[in-house]
């Protein structure tokens, strides 16, 4: 039973930054109804250019968090512009595409700029606790931490203000949006650097905790991400943080009781038995609704 629970445990401070990720990914889907490959590298951009800055400017934890966060919203940016902003409400597939093309223009640009496959990525704290039997690790602790903090904030930012009932209107319906006064491409583009900007915390703090960031980590964040979302429900705040809190605890449970072989076959398993139940996600609704109105994907 205590193998379990520290399990459970190691899971949801592992599930948080899958929660972080799901989150920028949420607020993408949720205003846009498209889905950003590019999510991922686009973290990835700011974390190499936070470890330039701590390898090179001598930058400490809270200078290369800045350095990570602003160049995973440039990133972002940069990804809307050529992505999405160009595309016509109907080019969703378009526009996946074309993000997938630029996940691979970042990744090779982020290997050419860093040749070496590995870099170290400085550490945000490396105190363990106990808690009677069971450790825990306060960088993971205050990833969790920050994963509730910033999907509270998310939701009070849509529910609690005008620009975040400017998003729900465009959300319901963009072209009624337009027709009352909201600037629907400044409310998208500012939604898509809140993302970015939730997505660089994220980045921050899972490379944070590992003290290294690889070009790989560009496609692990988009497809953590993607699952959590998808598991947690389209476009659900609380989706997000659910959905990524438990795609962490059943891979824990899943590398400990079935071998680490078996971790990411969980994972699908469990996405695929929540697709099969609800299309739409724990939270969220399914998503023939918007097929039957031609926002599909």
């Amino acid at each position: 039973m205590i193998d379990f629970l520290q399990n459970t445990i190691d899971g949801v401070m592992t599930g948080a930054s899958y929660a972080l990720l799901a989150l920028g990914f949420t607020l993408i889907f949720g205003v846009m109804r498209r889905l950003n490959l590019s999510y991922g590298p686009s973290i990835m951009v700011g974390a190499y250019l936070g470890t330039l800055a701590h390898l090179h400017l001598a930058a400490g934890p809270l200078g290369v968090a800045a350095v990570t966060v602003a160049g995973a919203v440039l990133a972002g940016l940069y990804v809307e512009r050529l992505c999405f902003a160009p595309m016509a409400a109907g080019a969703g597939i378009a526009a996946m595409v074309s993000s997938f093309a630029i996940w691979m223009q970042l990744e090779q640009a982020a290997i050419l700029v860093l040749p070496r496959h590995t870099y170290p990525f400085p550490p945000l704290a490396s105190a363990t606790a106990w808690l009677g039997p069971f450790l825990l690790r306060l960088d993971q602790l205050i990833m969790l931490a920050s994963a509730l903090v910033l999907a509270l904030g998310v939701q009070a930012l849509l529910y609690g203000t005008r620009f975040g009932l400017a998003l729900r209107a465009i959300i319901g319906n963009p072209t009624a949006a337009h027709l009352v006064g909201i600037d629907v491409r400044r409310a998208t583009v500012l939604a898509f650097a809140l993302a970015s900007a939730v997505g660089g915390v994220a980045g921050f703090l899972v490379l944070a905790s590992d003290a290294q960031v690889t070009p790989m980590f560009g496609m692990w964040a988009t497809m953590k991400g993607l699952i959590a979302m998808m598991i947690g429900g389209l476009g659900s705040i609380p989706g997000a943080l659910v959905g990524g809190l438990l795609l962490g605890v059943v891979e824990a449970q899943s590398q400990w009781y079935l071998g680490p072989q078996l971790r990411d076959l969980a994972a699908y398993v469990l996405l695929f038995a929540c697709l099969v139940w609800r299309p739409g996600g724990l939270f969220g609704a399914a998503p023939v609704r918007d097929l039957a109105r031609g926002r599909s994907l």
